[in-house]
């Protein structure tokens, strides 16, 4: 998956209709002719492309180069060619002439013709292609050259890391390079020279320093499960720096932190250890692992690190900041780094009045001293009032490795700090049906009230997870209430403590929280219940499910008593986004039935084939159906805040509450299957079906789920990463969302 273009600047078709955005063949990416051009042979290059594109006659010459545009970009996009092509030179010479010889062939074409005889346009035209020849020329040239470039380059890193990692943990082989080319985002960029798999910590200051002296980029990686592209290599000599071998981890050791009189229990990891095998060594000795993300079964330490990742749990104890109490890693120098926190407030680090780290540096060899460094932050300026994460200050006053995403250097190891649980937990389960901007202030409700109940010393929030009803179609939720239908908002939450009958009342007063908002609660007491109603949470990722697995994923985030309003303008731009869909779906149909010529069935009996005047009434009428739909449609899109004169609900709110539907399947579907009804028209209706799926294909929306209620709401909008204008709508709505979120929190 590439970045989008805007559309205005992809191709257009001689006619000026349809955008031809893939002309050069063997082209199976999702970038367009105009990026692969961009890339191998220059903005320049593209812009006389573009002209000459509009002024082709035969286009026999476009054709032979497309095609050697072609075979060099479909080389340079698949690492099995590119190894199989520096495993045989001959071969990649006889390719390398080919290219040549079909440059040669487009020159003789523009040699034979006389430029005495030529118009002014013409000669320019012909002056254009020699330019062209001449850029594509320079491109072959550096395709065989990067054959040798690459070969060299291998056997560099091979001689230069073989001296301190195993030969097989220098990976060049196409499955290592593809396996590493994109993480969770599915965003391909360009595919890594190297994959280096270490086998112990020890090895990565080494490696670092070697890939530093080799001019390679250096990416880590951990498990791959990040959205955010940070482990996504952005040029082809990168080395990927996968940890998953770091797996050493200790159980729970009582070690006596530096400030603190008693010893504290705490799980020693190396980065590669899967994030759930920490929670399973926390829980063996009847403690808890606090960070807790949904793809705890897949991530990895060193990546919670990096993205200081958090979960259900962070609502009492914090992410991965709050929960530290040293950690390791390589920085860009090649050098140790050791921080250690100082006087750990064994909760949540603003609410520490001063938050200090000692800063530990080594030479490569990690064990050569070379400074030591004090950090004392104030607690509160970790995160805004309000937040249990702020993903907007990435800098955190400077400390070093904590989300940074990986960028200030490589995490290696951490000694995390593990909770005790209380002794009674019961799960509470609450489903809102009303509106969502209603619904919302719940989470402030319930977390004033369980936080004001654990300063008196009764029960405790120890998780809550907020998914709306986008995320919870998305993942197949079964409604537990009698009512039926799927709930505008669900939260999932954990109440705990050391006396039961607190942790009844408090489940109580939750649910009584959740019914005078439209909702209703449901409580989980055993074990095994409790795990059912959290299991939905785990199936997140499925929001994407209807695309080819990519979408935008943005962190915003909202001071929780403002989450209604920004529910709200979600809603709002959800309602919006699918009224824009449903009028590009008519405009799809128009263009159907105005081009004529509807496939029509065959009948034994010809009588029933309908006359060429009965065909054409009835497709007077749908486009009349059609125009009539639009005009209903449009004047809402345009008229959402318009009131009745009654004054009820506007527009916006009763097509929000469903009361005011803009359907396919009444206002548009079952006329046009009354006009169209028989055998001999059933072809016609496929057609229609098919278009509607095609266009419901690239609708657009907007999802939240929260984790904790600490106001970082993941906004995600699914799209699929080969449609053009599905990435630019969705990309404008992340521009007003931001606008708006940028609006709200001044």
């Amino acid at each position: 998956m590439n970045a989008p273009l805007p559309l205005h600047s992809t191709i257009q078709a001689a006619d000026g209709h349809a955008a031809r955005l893939r002309e050069i063949p063997y082209n199976y990416t999702s970038f367009s002719d105009r990026e692969i051009v961009l890339r191998l042979l220059g903005p320049r290059s593209w812009e006389m492309l573009h002209q000459l594109r509009a002024e082709r006659v035969t286009g026999r010459s476009a054709r032979m180069l497309y095609e050697v545009l072609g075979d060099i970009w479909v080389v340079q996009r698949n690492p099995y060619l590119q190894d199989d092509l520096l495993d045989n030179p001959r071969r990649r010479r006889q390719l390398v002439e080919a290219l040549q010889h079909r440059l040669g062939e487009i020159d003789k074409r523009r040699a034979d013709k006389d430029e005495a005889t030529m118009d002014v346009e013409a000669a320019q035209r012909n002056a254009r292609v020699g330019e062209l020849l001449k850029a594509a020329r320079e491109a072959v040239d550096r395709f065989s050259l990067g054959f040798d470039t690459m070969a060299e380059l291998r056997r560099r890193t091979q001689r230069r890391l073989g001296r301190h990692t195993a030969k097989d943990n220098i990976k060049f082989d196409g499955l290592s390079r593809v396996s590493h080319v994109t993480d969770a985002t599915d965003w391909r960029v360009e595919y890594p020279f190297v994959v280096l798999t270490p086998d112990t910590e020890a090895e990565m200051a080494a490696l670092v320093k070697g890939c530093i002296e080799l001019g390679l980029t250096i990416i880590p990686r951990g498990g791959g499960t990040g959205y955010t592209g940070g482990a996504v290599p952005l040029t082809w000599k990168s080395a990927v720096i996968n940890t998953e071998k770091l797996e050493a981890m200790s159980e729970v050791e009582w070690v006596s932190l530096p400030g603190l009189a008693q010893p504290v229990p705490t799980v020693w990891t190396e980065a590669g250890v899967v994030t759930q095998r920490v929670a399973d060594a926390a829980e063996r000795a009847g403690h808890v692992f606090a960070v807790d993300p949904t793809s705890a079964e897949a991530s990895c330490i060193g990546g919670n690190i990096a993205m200081n990742a958090g979960g259900k749990k962070a609502v009492l104890w914090g992410t991965a900041l709050d929960n530290l109490a040293s950690w390791r890693m390589v920085t860009p120098d090649a050098q140790w780094l050791e921080v250690v926190r100082l006087s750990h407030n064994l909760g949540k680090i603003h609410d520490a009045e001063l938050a200090s780290f000692e800063l530990r540096y080594f030479e490569a060899d990690g064990k050569t001293p070379v400074r030591t460094e004090r950090l004392d932050v104030p607690g509160p300026s970790f995160r805004k009032e309000g937040l249990g994460k702020d993903v907007t200050d990435k800098f955190l006053a400077g400390l070093p490795g904590i989300q940074k995403e990986g960028c200030d250097g490589l995490i290696t190891s951490a000694r995390w700090i593990v909770h005790k649980m209380p002794a009674h937990t019961r799960t509470v389960c609450l489903e809102f049906f009303g509106n969502a901007k209603d619904a919302v202030p719940s989470i402030v409700e319930i977390k004033d009230y369980l936080f004001a109940e654990q300063r008196t010393g009764g029960a405790i929030l120890a998780g809550l997870e907020h998914l709306d009803d986008r995320y919870l179609k998305a993942v197949g939720y079964a409604t537990k209430s009698k009512r039926g239908g799927l709930p505008k908002m669900v939260l999932v939450g954990d109440i705990a403590g050391d006396d039961a009958d607190a942790v009844a009342r408090a489940a109580s007063e939750v649910v009584r929280i959740a019914n005078s908002r439209h909702g209703e609660g449901f409580v989980a007491v055993s074990a095994d219940a409790r795990k059912k109603f959290w299991l939905d949470r785990k199936r997140t990722a499925a929001i994407s499910k209807h695309t080819n697995a990519f979408k935008i994923n943005e962190d915003v985030v909202i001071p929780l008593p403002r989450m209604g309003e920004y529910t709200e303008g979600i809603e709002r731009i959800n309602v919006e986004l699918s009224m824009r869909n449903k009028l590009q779906l008519l405009d799809a149909l128009e263009t159907y039935f105005e081009r004529g010529e509807l496939p029509l069935g065959r009948n034994d009996d010809a009588s029933d084939i309908p006359s060429a005047e009965l065909l054409e009434d009835r497709v007077q009428q749908a486009l009349t159906l059609l125009r009539e739909v639009r005009a209903l449609w449009q004047g809402w899109l345009q008229g959402l805040d318009v009131r009745p004169a009654d004054g009820g609900p506007s527009l916006f709110a009763q097509l929000q509450d469903h009361s005011l539907r803009a359907s396919w399947k009444t206002q548009v579907r079952a006329p046009l299957q009354a006009l169209f009804s028989g055998d001999a028209f059933a072809a016609v209706l496929d057609e229609c079906s098919r278009i509607h799926q095609e266009v419901l294909r690239g609708r657009v929306w907007v999802a939240l789920h929260m984790h904790a209620g600490d106001g970082n709401v993941h906004t995600n909008i699914p799209v699929n990463s080969d449609n053009y204008e599905m990435l630019q709508t969705a990309h404008e709505a992340v521009g007003r969302i931001m606008r708006w979120r940028a609006g709200s929190t001044a």
